[in-house]
């Protein structure tokens, strides 16, 4: 019997009809990936896919002045950029990433390549990182030279979808707030082929995070726009009271606005 495929977006807010859209275009990318069998285990359906070349583009994402100026990385969690968070750490790189739904009072790893327990590859995963690194606060991280987000899909514009919880963005748009993320710092992704969508294919919302590149296998896809990037904040009226309530760094936040 077909495992369910869980619904990262049911808490999720905005207008009901792009929410659709974007539901629909991840349901066509993951049974694309399905097909060509280029996801690997536990499958594409429900996640940001773990790609068949994730490697590669992490060893070609290597190969950017963004990542050789960088020394501290903000990455995503999920298994696709565990290679990208593994050279990191190789690469004396401070990583941080979040706890798995920001959930906690301390709801980041901050991972100190010189003070590991275990090998990067270990220590790169969410149970290493549990292990290795820090559990620390929003003010407990430091300043970020680039970060990589994970994707479902991804434009040739620079447009990102994410799997519908909106984390990415929040974490993004927390670390804005903070002074942590600059407008100028670097946003990129690590693709399959079959993630990338043409420009304008992706439906957007005022707090969906564009990226600077796109890695893949392949190539490489510049998405820089022309200025700084619009500078990011939560978008609370996005947010549902679910959503809020289940993350307390975003309830802290609230009630600090009150």
């Amino acid at each position: 019997m077909p495992r369910p495929v869980p619904r990262h977006d049911r808490d999720a807010g905005g207008p009901a009809g792009l929410l659709a859209a974007k539901a629909a275009l991840r349901q066509e990318v993951w049974s694309a990936m399905r097909a060509a069998k280029v996801a690997r285990f536990p499958g594409a359906a429900g996640r940001i896919p773990n790609f068949t070349g994730a490697e590669a583009a992490a060893e070609r994402l290597r190969s950017l002045p963004a990542w050789q100026a960088a020394g501290t990385l903000k990455a995503n969690p999920d298994s696709a950029q565990w290679p990208v968070r593994q050279r990191a750490l190789e690469d004396g790189k401070t990583v941080c990433m979040a706890v798995p739904r920001l959930a906690g009072p301390e709801p980041f790893f901050a991972l100190d390549p010189a003070h590991l327990s275990e090998p990067p590859r270990k220590a790169a995963s969410i149970s290493g990182a549990s292990r290795s690194a820090r559990r620390v606060t929003l003010a407990g991280l430091p300043p970020v030279d680039l970060v990589v987000m994970g994707c479902v899909a991804a434009g040739e514009d620079g447009a990102r979808l994410g799997k519908g919880g909106g984390f990415a963005d929040l974490e993004f748009a927390l670390a804005t707030a903070a002074g942590l993320i600059g407008s100028r710092t670097v946003c990129v992704t690590t693709v399959h082929e079959l993630q990338v969508c043409p420009a304008g294919t992706i439906p957007l919302t005022g707090h969906d995070v564009p990226v600077d590149f796109i890695v893949t296998p392949e190539r490489v896809i510049d998405c820089r726009r022309d200025g700084p990037r619009p500078a990011a904040g939560i978008c609370w009226d996005d947010l549902t009271e679910e959503k809020i309530a289940a993350i307390p760094l975003l309830a802290a936040q609230r009630a600090g606005r009150r």
